[in-house]
């Protein structure tokens, strides 16, 4: 592993509070939920991450769903840091979303496959997605081609994002899925990863509309999420030669 990855897992495995892993946890868990609707506000996410429990004395109620999610979504980090050493497939893709899904209210219905491709058809923004009998071929040509690639770069990822959530492999939870395998290929690939901030959504989700036209908008929101991941690494000391924009041409 990378210094980067290798101070991650470290942290992780001390429990380290107020370091980076810390603050990843949380600003990814955040910012990644809030952009699919979660209420929890970044204080609430901080809290449950530091101990555990939930005891709000202020704001709106939240649905129960949110607090599970978002007490999944670091568990999902975890899991993500100690598969960095192998190559992404889809049983890795699956564990994510069996994670971040589990004892949530969608896991009850007979409909939907908790850590499974979906069974329903569906879309995403009014657009149509690849069809349920039709995800596991598609998703075994996604990785096969990424894994393929002898020196993955920055774009390289943003493009695999784009075709995954284009796929949109799960009946629910792509996003949140796709923005961690996001954070796990960059750490993997020694380039700096990012948390998209739920206040760019617009943009990101602009940025996918349109990859296939104007490439650029969705590397822009990633590259100036990188900025600030990377002013984050430099606050804690951590010196890292790795990739950032230099292979972006």
């Amino acid at each position: 592993m990378n210094n980067l990855s290798q101070y991650l897992v470290e942290e992780m495995q001390a429990k380290r509070k107020g370091g980076l892993y810390h603050k990843t946890q949380v600003g990814l868990a955040y910012n990644s939920n809030r952009i699919e609707g979660s209420r929890l506000t970044e204080e609430q996410t901080r809290y449950i991450f530091e101990t555990r429990t939930i005891g709000f004395k202020d704001g709106e109620a939240v649905p129960v769903d949110d607090i599970i999610e978002t007490s999944n979504h670091f568990v999902a980090f975890d899991f993500m840091l100690n598969s960095l050493e192998r190559p992404l497939t889809g049983d890795i893709v699956k564990e994510f979303h069996r994670i971040l899904k589990t004892s949530t209210s969608d896991a009850q219905k007979t409909w939907f496959a908790v850590g499974d491709w979906k069974k329903l058809a569906n879309e995403v923004g009014n657009m149509p997605t690849v069809l349920p009998q039709n995800v596991e071929s598609e998703m075994n040509k996604l990785n096969d081609r990424y894994n393929s690639i002898a020196e993955i770069t920055f774009e390289n990822i943003v493009e695999y994002h784009y075709r995954f959530e284009k796929i949109h492999p799960f009946q629910d939870g792509n996003g949140r899925v796709g923005r961690l395998i996001l954070f796990r290929e960059c750490l993997r690939n020694n380039i700096i990863p990012f948390i998209i901030d739920e206040r760019h959504k617009q943009f990101y989700y602009r940025g996918l509309r349109e990859f296939d036209t104007v490439r650029g908008y969705l590397l822009d929101t990633c590259l100036a999420a990188q900025d600030t991941y990377t002013e984050w690494v430099k606050y804690f000391g951590l010196y890292i030669p790795i990739r950032k924009k230099t292979d972006v041409n």
